[in-house]
C-alpha cells in the first residue's frame, strides 16, 4: 500500500499506533510488539529484540533488568535508535533519540499486569550475566517459587524497571514495487518541540 503525505498528520506517534493496531489485527504478523533497540557504550554498538510495552505522545517503552547490558550502556549514554518490522505488512518504523527512566509509579502499574511466570523469572534472572549453565537458571527459578510460594503479591525487583525512548526523529517505511520505498520522516530539534515532516528517497 502506497504511503503518502495525505496519508498522514503532522505527529509521528498516532501514525505509528494506528500501524501497531494494524499488525496487531494482522493474523499475518506472529509478534507484532517486537523491536529491535540499538544502544552503545565505549565505541561498541549492540543490538537486541525488546518487546514494545507503551506507546504514547512521550515515546517509546520497553521493561527490562536495570543491570543488563543495555540498561548499563543506556546509562552510561542515552543515545539510542530502534526498528519494528512488520515484514508481512511490508511495513517499518524506524526512530532515533534518547532513553530516560521512566518512572517507578508507572514500572509498578505494568509489573502488576505481567503474568505471574513472567514476575518470577524477571527476579530470578541475573540478566546478560554469564551462567554456569540451564540448571543453574532453573534452580534459581525454583528459588524463587519457593520464596513466593501460595501468593500472587510478588514485589517489583529493586533491580528491575523500564525506559521510555523519546524519539528525535521517527520514520514510516512502506515497501513498493521496484524498490521504489515510501519513506516518510519525521523530525523535531527537542522534545516537545514542533515536528517537521519530510519524505526520503527510498
Amino acid at each position: 500500500m502506497a504511503l503518502t503525505e495525505d496519508d498522514v498528520g503532522h505527529d509521528p506517534i498516532p501514525e505509528v499506533q494506528r500501524w501497531l493496531d494494524d499488525a496487531v489485527a494482522s493474523d499475518a504478523v506472529v509478534e507484532p510488539f517486537a523491536m529491535q533497540v540499538a544502544t552503545a557504550a565505549d565505541g561498541r554498538l549492540t543490538v537486541r529484540t525488546v518487546l514494545l510495552r507503551g506507546l504514547d505522545e512521550r515515546g517509546f517503552m520497553f521493561v527490562t533488568n536495570l543491570e543488563s547490558t543495555k540498561s548499563r550502556q543506556l546509562m552510561a549514554s542515552p543515545a539510542c535508535a530502534l526498528t519494528i518490522v512488520w515484514t508481512s505488512l511490508s511495513r517499518q518504523v524506524c526512530a532515533t533519540g534518547r532513553a530516560e527512566r521512566v518512572a517507578d509509579d508507572e514500572v509498578e502499574a505494568y509489573w502488576r499486569t505481567r503474568p505471574r511466570g513472567s514476575r518470577i523469572g524477571a527476579w530470578a534472572s541475573p540478566q546478560s550475566r554469564v551462567i554456569a549453565d540451564r540448571a543453574t537458571l532453573e534452580r534459581a527459578v525454583r528459588e524463587i517459587e519457593e520464596r513466593f510460594a501460595g501468593t500472587d503479591d510478588i514485589p517489583l525487583p529493586p533491580f528491575w524497571g523500564a525506559w521510555r525512548i523519546v524519539p528525535d526523529t521517527v520514520e514510516l517505511w512502506a515497501g513498493q514495487p521496484s524498490r521504489l520505498h515510501d519513506r516518510i520522516r519525521w523530525r523535531r530539534s527537542a522534545p516537545g518541540a514542533p515536528w517537521f515532516r519530510e519524505r526520503l528517497a527510498p
